[in-house]
């Protein structure tokens, strides 16, 4: 039999290409045009698949969502809480050129919409009441997308001359860059145990 002159194309390998691409470029960068020459075939083809830019966005979104874990809500609030935001933030940690897409909000997307329905219902059940839980699941969110969007530490450079004469406070801020990647976890670590701690504290008063 004689092989397709068309590449074979399946959504699957369509959302790996879009991904890489936005890992790359950013996600302004993401064009149909540009993602058809990526996979070698025409952008007709590629609408037989994602009728829409945004339809295939969803489905990249839904794709890193799947990576969130919410299942320790059966273990009480305050696991649950801690297990969702550190792996929704592990999620992300690799793609953070999607992160403004995902910030916008669930939409209609199922995996998206499951683990806020797992995180609401998970809250209230442990006594919060509909409205905290909800200000709870939006702070939570705050945290996590703040954390993946940008690195607090490699915003510093390295110089440490920059500081000595005017910012004496910052002696040691040339540090930063060299241990970005454990300073940004703990830091994150600290705001979401500190931020959970304080949860705990107003349900019990």
């Amino acid at each position: 039999m004689p092989r397709p002159t068309t590449p074979l194309l399946s959504q699957a390998g369509i959302r790996a290409a879009a991904l890489e691409i936005i890992d790359r470029d950013g996600l302004d960068g993401l064009s149909m045009r540009k993602l058809a020459t990526a996979l070698s075939v025409s952008a007709p083809a590629l609408y037989f698949h994602y009728p829409t830019k945004e339809h295939l966005l969803d489905d990249v979104a839904s794709e890193i969502m799947e990576q969130v874990e919410v299942g320790a809500f059966a273990q009480g609030w305050r696991a649950g809480l801690l297990g969702w935001a550190r792996s929704y933030r592990a999620a992300l940690a690799g793609h953070p050129n999607i992160v403004p897409f995902l910030a916008r909000g669930p939409g209609q997307r199922d995996a998206s919409l499951r683990r806020a329905d797992a995180v609401h219902g998970g809250l209230v059940a442990a006594g919060w009441s509909p409205r905290d839980a909800t200000m709870i699941g939006a702070s939570t969110k705050y945290l996590v997308v703040g954390a993946a969007m940008g690195s607090f530490s490699r915003g510093f450079v390295d110089d440490v001359q920059v500081y000595l004469d005017r910012y004496p406070a910052l002696g040691d801020a040339h540090r930063l860059r060299e241990h970005a990647d454990q300073v940004d976890r703990d830091s994150f670590e600290f705001a979401l145990v500190t931020f959970v701690d304080g949860l705990a504290a107003r349900l019990a008063a």
